[in-house]
């Protein structure tokens, strides 16, 4: 008899958590902002690097710049489709973020030159190394620079990190 009484009790839960959802939209509960998103990114990426720069594995090196590039590619993939255009009307910006897709250029050059290839030495190394820097660079100007400045408009950034988290996964899954 006591296990006939949970399902009623995951039952009522589910529907409490339910109603929490049309509450906010349409917005899973567990949503983040679209700043909040791409800071998550930010210190992914950061920890593979570190990671690579820890690693003697050839192995291992090969798997953490496939992840980097498949991280990176997909990050740069949601902000120019999603996040810079929001940004860019909302700010009515004409430097950040022209400035912003052009360091992607950048990044993605980098990425062209080390996915699918075997870390083979220095020269290899060399353009990880670099690739790093870029990338620190970058998410410097964005979370001093861009994301403050994208916090003081109206952006709905909830709405814009729900539409950008469906784009990764979906870009993610085509990935696989």
């Amino acid at each position: 008899m006591h296990s006939t009484h949970n399902p009623p009790n995951n039952q009522g839960t589910a529907m409490t958590t339910h109603t929490k959802n049309t509450a906010t939209s349409k917005t899973p509960a567990a949503a983040k902002d679209a700043i909040a998103l791409l800071k998550a990114d930010h210190e992914t990426v950061s920890g593979l690097f570190a990671d690579y720069e820890k690693s003697d594995s050839s192995k291992k090196r090969k798997a953490l710049v496939a992840e980097i590039c498949s991280e990176l590619s997909v990050h740069a993939q949601i902000e120019e489709e999603i996040f810079y255009p929001a940004v860019k009307k909302a700010l009515k910006d004409k430097l950040l973020v022209p400035e912003a897709t052009v360091e992607h250029a950048g990044v993605k050059g980098l990425i062209a030159q080390i996915e699918g290839v075997e870390p083979d030495g220095e020269v290899f190394d060399a353009k990880v190394k670099v690739l790093s820097e870029y990338v620190k660079h970058h998410v410097k100007e964005e979370q001093t620079e861009m994301f403050p400045k994208a916090k003081a408009t109206s952006l709905d950034l909830l709405e814009l990190g729900v539409q950008m988290a469906a784009r990764k996964a979906e870009l993610l899954a085509a990935r696989s």
